[in-house]
């Protein structure tokens, strides 16, 4: 079961990740959206939906608000392309692991270089 979880989850980044750049059509969405990753429940009833958007504060805002806004037509899609029985609902949510990612490391090289 658990692989079959994992099967379904990395489907489900890779299909969503498609969606968001090729179907989903808000002015809102802006810079470069990724997703970073899925907690699909047991019984892929449910889907978390991580995503890192690159930009200013602004646009990460509005990228999410069109996400929200835009879900029933990702998970409409997402039932279109995948053959489940049950699509399972969808949640976004923002990730800043990336950027938390970039500081870390300028962090580290500034210490390096004896900046700090």
């Amino acid at each position: 079961m658990v692989a079959r979880v994992d099967k379904v989850r990395k489907t489900l980044m890779k299909e969503i990740s498609d969606i968001i750049r090729r179907n989903v059509k808000d002015a809102r969405i802006s810079g470069i959206v990724s997703v970073t990753d899925i907690d699909l429940s047991g019984d892929l009833g449910h889907a978390k939906v991580f995503i890192s958007v690159y930009g200013s504060d602004k646009e990460k805002e509005q990228t999410m608000e069109a996400l929200v806004d835009n879900t029933p037509i990702v998970r409409k899609e997402v039932g279109r392309r995948i053959r489940l029985r049950h699509v399972p609902e969808i949640e976004f949510k923002f990730d800043d692991s990336i950027e938390r990612g970039t500081k870390v490391t300028d962090l580290i090289n500034k210490i390096s270089r004896g900046e700090l």
